[in-house]
């Protein structure tokens, strides 16, 4: 049985319908935290169970008679997030998984202006420490976090933020996707796997992509750090957005979420969606 945590979450339930694409019902299990909004999943065959983290006890259950487990990684920072991902490696090798995937990031360091890289980094160290088969899937940039850098630019005409690098935004869908076939490869010994779209992208090449869509200049404009930071604590920002806002910018720079690599094109048998196509969907109409 396959097993996907988070099934609840974007990536988590997208990978789980595209397993019910390729394997029977019966074969899947996911665990969530509340089962009552998995009611659709479960209406479908699939096994749900209740699965916490923060639990060790509750993911042992949910990961019962799992030949491969999916660990979403958790939706927390710093040492937290650590010894979340953490206990469900632990669960996955004390209820027998023969393969653990880890859902990481394509700029994952141990050294990193951008907090999450660490925390992969560390569990990615974990995972290969457990003993257990793994294969870590180092997953580019949400590709829904691109709009947000607009900010306010489609009043201004300017899209203003600190000096920036490539970044190779890839969706949820096409990650899902490759996701999915990865988990349904009996052969699969890869220990890690790059999974990006086909391109990288800058502010510069994004405002122009979006100046085309919407029929109107929109101009890159290059701030200091000083004078970007000053302009999220006015807005009130906490300053933990803020440190990951501009942890950001420092990493694209300096190249860490540059990467592209043929592997997702491989799995889905077709080229990656691209950010332009995020942006014609949006802006569609």
């Amino acid at each position: 049985m396959i097993i996907v945590t988070g099934a609840t979450g974007q990536l988590g339930r997208s990978v789980a319908l595209q397993l019910l694409e390729r394997i029977p019902a019966c074969q899947i299990g996911v665990s969530v935290r509340d089962p009552d909004k998995a009611h659709d999943l479960a209406a479908r065959g699939v096994r749900v169970r209740q699965g916490d983290f923060e639990d060790i006890a509750s993911l042992s259950s949910a990961f019962e008679g799992a030949s491969r487990v999916l660990i979403i990684s958790a939706s927390a920072l710093g040492a937290h997030a650590i010894r979340l991902n953490t206990t469900a490696i632990e669960a996955a090798r004390a209820t027998g998984a023969e393969r653990v995937f880890y859902t990481s990031h394509v700029g994952a360091a141990s050294v990193s202006d951008f907090p999450p890289m660490l925390v992969h980094a560390a569990v990615e160290d974990a995972l290969a420490g457990s003993g257990l088969p793994f294969t870590i899937l180092r997953n580019g940039f949400y590709a829904s976090f691109a709009p947000t850098l607009l900010g306010d630019a489609l009043e201004t005409g300017e899209m203003r933020a600190p000096a920036d690098g490539p970044v190779s935004f890839t969706t949820h869908g096409d990650l899902a996707e490759a996701t999915a076939v990865a988990l349904c490869d009996p052969d699969l010994d890869a220990t890690r796997l790059a999974l990006t779209a086909s391109e990288a992208i800058d502010l510069q090449g994004i405002a122009a992509s979006v100046s085309k869509l919407v029929g109107r200049p929109i101009r890159r404009v290059v701030v200091s750090d000083d004078e970007f930071r000053a302009g999220l604590a006015a807005q009130g920002l906490p300053e933990l957005r803020i440190e990951m806002s501009m942890g950001f910018f420092l990493a694209s720079r300096a190249g860490q979420f540059a990467r592209v690599d043929p592997a997702l094109a491989r799995l889905v048998g077709r080229e990656p969606t691209r950010l332009r196509d995020v942006f014609t969907e949006r802006f569609a109409g």
